[in-house]
């Protein structure tokens, strides 16, 4: 089975998660998992393999654990985005809605510098609201965001079209 087909097989599906009407894409069959947490890993760097990254900036919460993996094996610093009220010093914020929500995200104010080059990593795309977000952040602080690696993508929902011109990659797409 190629990885691609064995990361697929092992998402799961839960319905009415955290809300009626929902159905969640859970990935931690993913993380228990060393081959596919590896392969995972391995295919959300593919993306990279042409440009410099000097730092992987990573969505509280999923989007942590890929993005911390994907800058280490990339030798790239990491970068947190986290919720609103998580950073202990000096943060820019920026709101966005949810398809179940609103939500506001932040970063530390000297998380990056200008011109550095950052790639977004997160664990899906749905609207496409946290990534617009927080590539906002990162661009407001002047970075040069190179590109947006996800695992899983909800096409039917369309969260790539707000990310123009950031290219976009995802690994699985449903």
């Amino acid at each position: 089975m190629t990885p691609h087909l064995a990361l697929r097989a092992a998402v799961r599906d839960v319905i009415d998660f955290p809300k009626p009407g929902i159905v969640f894409k859970d990935i931690t069959p993913i993380l228990a998992n060393a081959t596919l947490f590896h392969d995972s890993i391995s295919l959300l760097c593919d993306f990279t393999r042409h440009l410099k990254i000097d730092k992987v900036a990573g969505i509280d919460a999923r989007g942590f654990i890929f993005a911390a993996a994907v800058a280490d094996r990339l030798g790239a610093g990491f970068v947190p985005i986290r919720k609103k009220g998580k950073l202990p010093w000096k943060t820019r914020e920026n709101s966005y809605a949810l398809e179940y929500g609103d939500a506001i995200i932040e970063i530390h104010e000297d998380a990056v510098q200008a011109g550095e080059s950052i790639l977004l990593v997160d664990d899906l795309i749905a609207t496409g609201g946290t990534a617009v977000a927080a590539a906002q952040l990162l661009t407001g602080l002047g970075a040069k965001l190179v590109g947006i690696s996800v695992l899983i993508e909800l096409s039917f929902l369309g969260g790539r079209s707000k990310l123009t011109p950031h290219p976009v990659y995802t690994v699985l797409t449903y």
